[in-house]
């Protein structure tokens, strides 16, 4: 069992690592958006992959936080003012951090709605062009093959 200072410890690691995976997943959410605009869906891929690893990770680190949720703050023994002031201050930023995330995530779903919908309409238009095309292929062809040039007077 953990006394009160290690378990201050213990909470300081995982708010900083709490931190640090938002702070990843903010870099990659601006790394897949450049990449939505310029249409490289294979690296887009791989940085949606990385997202999932970084999000599973998070996750793991909500879940350790979750025993001293019920805790206060106020309660709390900490080995130095330090600490708990950075802590504070990454609590913070994360918040921050978490926001300007779901604000990504939403642009990014805009961008690749657009991105479908553009991509919906030059298929409509190919599909046009092409039963064009079919139309003008399946006419019957004139079989006239002299032209009279005489003329009566």
């Amino acid at each position: 069992m953990l006394d009160a200072f290690q378990q201050s410890e213990r909470l300081a690691e995982l708010i900083e690592r709490r931190h640090r995976y938002l702070t990843l997943m903010r870099d990659l959410g601006a790394q897949q958006s450049a990449l939505i605009d310029s249409g490289e869906m294979t690296q887009l891929l791989r940085v949606l992959a990385a997202k999932q690893r970084v999000m599973m990770e998070l996750e793991r680190v909500e879940r350790d936080l979750d025993p001293f949720r019920p805790q206060s703050a106020e309660e709390r023994q900490w080995r130095s003012t330090e600490l708990r002031d950075r802590c504070r201050l990454q609590i913070e930023e994360s918040k921050a951090l978490l926001a300007e995330i779901v604000a990504q995530e939403k642009e990014g779903e805009g961008q690749l709605l657009r991105r479908r919908d553009e991509a919906a309409e030059r298929l409509a238009g190919a599909h046009f062009a092409h039963q064009a095309h079919s139309a003008y292929q399946s006419a019957p062809h004139s079989t006239i093959s002299q032209l009279d040039l005489a003329s009566e007077s």
